[in-house]
């Protein structure tokens, strides 16, 4: 598995979310059509897509002018597999401590 950090950071900003939720309920689209969608400038977009690129969950295809940008569920599926291996080491220490506090209570 990758590294979560990159997902996470780009998950941290609310419209980088918007921008993935537009992306994965709407299939692929121009930074114009996004910036039409967002309450955020043209260029703000752009960087945005530059992070959620960095971090794998967008790519874009195409010509420079018309680019179109694709949401790619890979690292989020990656990312909410590194959360599940992490809350399952939390159950295992929950579960022993349980049997622990049974067995001398």
């Amino acid at each position: 598995m990758t590294d979560p950090d990159p997902v996470f950071e780009a998950l941290a900003d609310p419209t980088r979310r918007a921008v993935i939720r537009a992306l994965a309920d709407d299939g692929p689209t121009t930074l114009t059509d996004l910036t039409r969608r967002l309450p955020v400038t043209r260029q703000a977009v752009a960087k945005h897509l530059v992070v959620l690129q960095d971090a794998g969950l967008v790519e874009g295809s195409g010509p420079v002018r018309g680019r179109l940008y694709a949401f790619t569920p890979r690292p989020l599926t990656d990312a909410m597999s590194w959360m599940v291996d992490v809350g399952a080491g939390w159950d295992e220490r929950l579960a022993r401590l349980k049997r622990q506090v049974e067995h001398t209570g």
